[in-house]
């Protein structure tokens, strides 16, 4: 079993400007750099946790934008300098990939990679752990991509889906299975549909490969973002690096990885598991993630206090006390002189208003 090999490397994806949780976070201070708990880490602290004595420190690689590098440092100190990759614009999951592939495969060509956001929790960490374990065995291995798919618990439109054949695991791997097909983010009744049967997963957007691998499919299915990277083999690493990636990364065309790679090349699998994974995306996911009283209400600062109020998310990290009578189904959160009080079902709505 891997532990802490040096050939384990992690890749967090933190370029996003995540300010879906407003006011809480902003195009300034993203989701990822926030304590969205309250429990005294942020969500990218949290994710560097989950993968302790899997991947060691220095193996650690962070993707952002110019604009969060200094978060990155301030709130994980141990990541080596040279470990945090700036993006010059954003061009989506694909370029991003591909850039840290080929500066991981310049030091380690025989590295095993977990890619992976960083605005996702993760509750039960042991099995979390057991399952990239597992799954780093399999890479090593072998040539397959993995993307491990979350059982789903309830018909969510919120997620992509993984349809896998479960009719014959990997002999190598017994919990890991071929994929059939990619779903984008679909309708209430497809989703029902979906749950309906036993092979549709949510699709976690956490992939498992070794850096050949996914550096030969990007020769192979996209070699127009390939061939940028290729040919900046001998100056990563060097003073030259982040010049030539501010003169280059533009070019990238903006795609995902899922576009550009996994819904075009063989042997890719889904390890479906269940660890009490979100990905975050609205307060309603907060609150359903979150520890409740037992009137439905996630309670996250200092001094909230409640009466007669159910079903309700309330963020006051600050200082005040907050006082909330008669509520239900209501988003409470206050940042910086901001306060937001709308109902869970109008939180889109309003979000867009204020940004309007």
């Amino acid at each position: 079993m891997i532990m802490a090999s040096k050939n384990n490397h992690l890749v967090i994806m933190a370029g996003g400007i995540g300010s879906r949780f407003w006011p809480m976070s902003t195009s300034e201070c993203p989701k990822q750099f926030v304590d969205v708990l309250g429990c005294g880490k942020t969500l990218i602290q949290l994710t560097m946790d989950r993968f302790r004595g899997i991947v060691p420190a220095g193996n650690v690689w962070v993707v952002t934008s110019e604009r969060y590098a200094d978060m990155v440092r301030e709130q994980l100190p141990e990541i080596p300098e040279g470990n945090i990759l700036k993006e010059p614009c954003r061009r989506n999951t694909a370029p991003c990939i591909a850039y840290v592939s080929w500066r991981i495969k310049s030091v380690n060509p025989r590295a095993n990679i977990v890619v992976t956001p960083s605005d996702h929790i993760v509750m039960d960490k042991a099995e979390f752990q057991r399952v990239v374990k597992s799954a780093l065995s399999f890479v090593d291995e072998s040539d397959a991509i993995v993307t491990l798919g979350m059982k789903p618990t309830r018909p969510e439109t919120g997620y992509g889906y993984i349809q896998a054949d479960l009719s014959v695991p990997s002999p190598r791997n017994r919990e890991v299975y071929l994929v059939d097909q990619f779903k984008e983010k679909p309708q209430l009744e497809v989703a029902k549909s979906y749950i309906a049967q036993n092979n549709f997963f949510w699709n976690s957007g956490i992939f498992i490969w070794n850096v050949s691998t996914i550096v030969n499919a990007f020769r192979i299915y996209a070699p127009s973002i390939s061939d940028i990277f290729e040919g900046l083999l001998p100056y990563y690493g060097t003073e030259r690096e982040q010049m030539l990636i501010n003169e280059r990364f533009p070019h990238c065309p903006n795609i995902s990885v899922d576009y550009a790679i996994l819904e075009n090349a063989e042997e890719i699998y889904c390890f479906p598991a269940s660890f009490g994974w979100s990905d975050l995306g609205t307060w309603g996911s907060l609150r359903e993630n979150a520890e409740r009283d037992k009137n439905g209400n996630a309670l996250i600062g200092p001094d909230v206090r409640t009466y007669s109020t159910r079903n309700c998310i309330v963020h006051a990290p600050g200082e005040r006390r907050v006082v909330i009578e008669g509520l239900d189904g209501y988003i409470v959160a206050e940042r910086d002189d901001v306060l937001l009080i709308c109902r869970l079902e109008n939180e889109q709505q309003i979000k867009q208003f204020c940004e309007e």
